[in-house]
């Protein structure tokens, strides 16, 4: 039997700072680990709400939209590039592609670029991105009769392979400006507010996540540490060796602070592994994809509209150096540091969007992709100086072949083949992204539950175990 209250015990331990009563210093001692439970749950819910805040923006907010904005972008200028080429082969039939099996890639492309918009304007919640869209949905209209007209045209005019007449060409070039100077700027406008919005989410959340995990770790030091107290007074002043509630609340805290700190973690991690290994890639990725495919559609207009070929040729060579840098001051001059570059790429030694992804950690797979893409884009950058040696030989039929011919090495065949291998890459980093958006929804399931419960088990394996010695000061 344990010493009756006031008889042969020691004196209780000096507690200035807690009332001078028995009673009254357990009261407060439990009222103060309350408040720091309440502190404790209050610090995980917030984090716990900045984590799903994050990953919704980023995984089905605004990440999404700047993917479909991205899809947008490159089936417009997949668009130009096969109105392109549809008016470059004319009426020949020995080329080994006719002009229908062209038409029939530009409306594959015209749906699917109207698909994409529609998708992006559905998810457009801001009302600038919300009459963006109605813009591009205007401009695509217009872009599409110019391209009607000249497609008619061009049939009326029933030329050999190459430039066809002034009025087709005076039509193109109306539709291709619309898209160079309003469509895509619009469609690329899109992408960048909302990669802007996703970046700056990242940032506040996962700052947000981070700074809660501290707090539960205060937060919950402070609990245990007042647990700690209280077992302790119980202890010296009636003494228990073992209170059972005090000692299973202590537990109990001890595992929620642990867990909460892990799943904080996790989350941070999450996000992480999210923005950086998913969602960067794709977009940088994305948008090479459609500046690639315009370079790849000025390598038509460079024989399709000789008038402006000094042109389309300067900006090809921009495109391509944005993709992949290296010094040059003319494409005759990049295209031979392209070749002196494979297959052993020297990665430090080239910038733009593939510079970029070189510096990523890629895993194996990754690597292995990210090789074959800057293998085909060299060998891509090799047909098309064949293609523009034809040209400047004046034999057009030759280089329009060599463009847009069967064979295997042909500009169409080969871009397709480093489209292709871009597009690999950047399936495997939207696996990445995909994983830690499911991983990132997955890690704060339950845990509205989980807190409350929590909270309120705590409560009451700490009542049960100071209410009996209160119960004897009555």
């Amino acid at each position: 039997m344990p010493a009756p209250p006031g008889r042969h015990a020691p004196p209780p331990p000096s507690l200035p700072l807690l009332p001078r009563t028995v009673a009254g210093r357990v009261r407060t001692l439990t009222a103060l680990i309350i408040l720091a439970l309440v502190a404790l749950l209050a610090s995980t819910w917030a984090a716990v709400g900045a984590a799903r805040d994050g990953v919704r923006v980023i995984g089905h907010d605004a990440g999404p939209q700047v993917v479909a904005t991205g899809d947008l972008y490159f089936h417009l200028t997949d668009m130009d590039a096969h109105l392109a080429n549809a008016l470059l082969i004319g009426n020949s039939r020995d080329l080994g592609v006719r002009r229908d099996q062209l038409l029939a890639r530009y409306e594959q492309s015209r749906a699917r670029a109207g698909t994409a918009l529609l998708q992006a304007s559905r998810l457009a919640d801001d009302p600038t991105e919300e009459e963006t869209a109605r813009d591009l949905l205007d401009a695509l209209g217009r872009y599409e009769r110019y391209a009607s007209q000249a497609l008619l045209l061009d049939e009326q005019a029933d030329h050999a392979a190459g430039p066809p007449p002034q009025r087709v060409l005076d039509v193109y070039r109306q539709a291709t400006d619309l898209m160079k100077l309003d469509l895509l700027p619009k469609a690329y406008n899109l992408t960048l507010d909302n990669g802007t919005l996703v970046r700056h989410t990242y940032e506040s959340e996962r700052s947000a996540v981070l700074t809660g995990r501290t707090l539960v770790v205060v937060t919950g030091l402070l609990l245990l540490a007042l647990l700690l107290v209280l077992k302790y007074y119980l202890y010296v002043r009636f003494r228990r060796v073992l209170n059972p509630g005090v000692a299973l609340a202590t537990l109990a805290a001890l595992v929620l602070v642990a867990w909460s700190t892990s799943m904080l973690s996790s989350q941070a991690g999450h996000l992480r592994d999210a923005k950086r290994d998913g969602f960067d890639p794709i977009l940088a990725l994305s948008r090479t994809r459609a500046i690639s495919n315009s370079a790849n559609a000025d390598q038509t207009r460079f024989l399709l509209d000789p008038d402006r070929a000094d042109t389309y040729e300067q900006t090809y060579l921009s495109k391509s150096q944005s993709i992949l840098y290296l010094q040059a001051d003319s494409l005759p001059e990049y295209t031979e540091a392209v070749e002196a570059q494979g297959p052993s790429w020297q990665r430090a030694q080239f910038l733009g969007f593939l510079g970029d992804e070189a510096e990523r950690d890629l895993t194996g797979g990754q690597a292995k992709a990210f090789e074959k893409v800057l293998n085909d884009f060299r060998t891509f950058q090799l047909a098309d100086r064949r293609i523009r040696d034809l040209a400047t030989d004046g034999d057009t039929n030759a280089a329009v072949r060599a463009r847009l011919g069967t064979g295997p090495d042909t500009g169409i065949r080969l871009f397709a083949q480093y489209d292709a291998s871009l597009n690999a890459l950047v399936n495997l980093h939207r696996r990445d992204f995909d994983a830690a958006v499911r991983a990132g929804d997955d890690g704060t399931n339950g845990w509205d539950v989980v807190l409350p419960v929590s909270g309120l088990v705590i409560l009451v394996l700490v009542t049960a175990g100071v209410r009996p010695r209160l119960a004897e000061y009555r």
